[in-house]
């Protein structure tokens, strides 16, 4: 799939089957988040992966609406080192996305609202913050299909020189 497609075409999925994503598949999700830009190239992200069941149980109480990493058999976690800005985390994290999904692999981007909780689950050092996870795996093909919601026009987002 063309970059172009894999970036319309994504939508975020909350519903996955069991089937376990490929190590160099996960290799290369795990490089384009790695080879995302960063503000003066100072690469603050780093990514936890979590495949244990359990453990992403356990780390989806940090969140509000995290259920999605519990479902999904993998999540990345997008850990910002300290001084580190959310927009480069999250365009490490949509270079990951974007990856999974050219490969037939479907994602959520979680946030894991109590971050105390989040760095104690994820053993993280003092000064360092938990982003977004990011649940991965495939499409569950019996889940119901999803409404869809047509985006705006173009028109309604794009304006020329000035509002």
């Amino acid at each position: 799939m063309d970059a172009y497609t894999a970036v319309r075409t994504k939508r975020d999925t909350r519903a996955y089957s069991t089937r376990p994503i490929p190590e160099e598949t996960l290799r290369r999700i795990l490089q384009a988040g790695r080879m995302a830009g960063s503000s003066k190239n100072s690469q603050p992200c780093r990514f936890i992966v979590l495949r244990d069941p359990g453990h992403r149980r356990d780390v989806a109480t940090c969140g509000q609406w995290a259920t999605p990493i519990a479902a999904a058999p993998l999540a990345i976690a997008v850990v910002l080192l300290p001084g580190g800005g959310a927009f480069d985390a999250g365009r490490a994290a949509q270079n990951m996305m974007i990856t999974a999904w050219a490969e037939g692999i479907t994602s959520c981007p979680v946030a894991l609202h109590n971050q105390d909780c989040a760095r104690e689950k994820l053993g993280l050092p003092d000064g360092y913050h938990v982003q977004t996870v990011i649940a991965f795996g495939y499409p569950d093909e019996s889940a119901p299909p999803r409404e869809s919601r047509p985006r705006l026009p173009l028109e309604e987002y794009v304006h020329e020189e000035r509002w």
